[in-house]
């Protein structure tokens, strides 16, 4: 069914998503088994490869784990081989913590990485196994997702109808444990597909920047005022997250650490920066390349100096972290200079029991 996407990439992309995938002849097809519906905090997607929504969505924060998988089809115990003949779709299970992100928030991260408007499948993937879906569970999340679609289609920002379905899940099988997690366990063969699928150059056509992650940046903090802040942070993270100061170089907790893990703001506990993005810039400071979830971070004009800087903050805590610089390694050319003091280092040893288990997979040595 890959015929679009093999004649354009041919040459150069031997891999993907469909049905006679080479992975087939490199892994042992496993019978998938049936996970019951009982939480009410799982949303069921289905856009396309679900390698590239399991991807999408992990990113997210409030996700805790995602599962690739097949839906919406009849008979039991589908395989990758057999679940398009019985009618299933490429679906996830996005499993959350309501605190943190609501079923509603995910719809709207859902819509800005597909193709609503495409009924025929998602990118190169064409057919009936590869058409968008909300998989609702229960009344409630029929009713969130009617109005998320219907807003989505009042708004025209697309042009032309919303062809993704609403339908009632009853039942989902994981896919074979190849499929789970396959960017982080083959990751050259993963980009090349998903380079290759034009997943990401149609998105950006129909979305341009805009990623869904704003209203879910915008969920309540429960920030203590002035005072609060002065008895929670130290007097140096105070004075640093609360009144843009900034710490002195080469004397601060981070600015040589070289342990594996993320670091998070001080306040909120919004994860920012990855010691994979991490490098030694000379400066005294801890320097990285890219933000571990750009959602997470605001960048706005600082004209306090003789010359204008970009501030960086967090989006949650609105915590100053320091400033970003056009001055730093490839790929991205930047060095964004942060303040120990308004960050917590989590090594990665702790990150499951901290909360930020779904980050422990970046730390995990690829296969190819």
């Amino acid at each position: 069914m890959k015929k679009v996407f093999m004649y354009i990439i041919i040459f150069s992309i031997m891999f993907g998503c469909q049905n006679g995938n080479t992975e087939q002849t490199e892994a042992k097809i496993k019978m998938a088994k049936k996970i019951e519906i009982t939480s009410e905090n799982i949303a069921t997607l289905a856009g396309g490869c679900f390698w590239c929504v399991k991807s999408d969505f992990e990113k997210l924060p409030g996700v805790i784990k995602v599962v690739s998988g097949y839906a919406g089809g009849e008979g039991e115990n589908p395989t990758y081989e057999s679940y398009a003949q019985m009618g299933y779709i490429e679906a996830v299970q996005v499993y959350y913590d309501p605190k943190k992100i609501t079923y509603e928030q995910l719809l709207n991260y859902f819509w800005r990485h597909i193709d609503p408007t495409d009924g025929g499948g998602q990118f190169a993937d064409r057919g009936h196994e590869y058409r968008s879906v909300i998989f609702y569970q229960d009344e409630e999340h029929r009713q969130i997702a009617e109005k998320s679609k219907q807003e989505l289609e009042k708004s025209g920002k697309l042009g032309n109808p919303i062809a993704t379905n609403l339908i009632k899940l009853t039942k989902f099988y994981p896919a074979e444990e190849y499929h789970q997690d396959y960017d982080t366990k083959n990751p050259v063969r993963y980009s090349s597909y998903r380079l290759g699928s034009g997943r990401d150059q149609t998105v950006k056509k129909l979305w341009g920047d805009d990623k869904g992650l704003k209203p879910i940046s915008q969920a309540k903090l429960n920030k203590p005022d002035d005072a609060g802040m002065k008895k929670k942070l130290s007097p140096i993270q105070y004075e640093v997250t609360q009144k843009c100061g900034t710490e002195e170089p080469f004397n601060n907790e981070y600015w040589n650490n070289k342990k594996d893990g993320i670091y998070i703001d001080i306040v909120s506990g919004e994860p920012l920066f990855s010691s994979l993005d991490k490098y030694d810039s000379g400066t005294g400071w801890p320097s990285y390349t890219k933000p571990l979830e750009p959602g997470n971070i605001v960048e706005k004009k600082d004209r306090s100096l003789y010359d204008t800087r970009t501030e960086v903050r967090s989006t949650q805590a609105n915590s100053h972290l320091g400033h970003v610089f056009p001055d730093g390694p490839q790929p991205t050319g930047l060095r964004y200079c942060m303040n120990s003091a308004a960050m917590r280092f989590i090594p990665k040893e702790d990150l499951e029991k901290e909360g930020y288990g779904r980050y422990l997979k970046l730390f995990v040595k690829p296969q190819f």
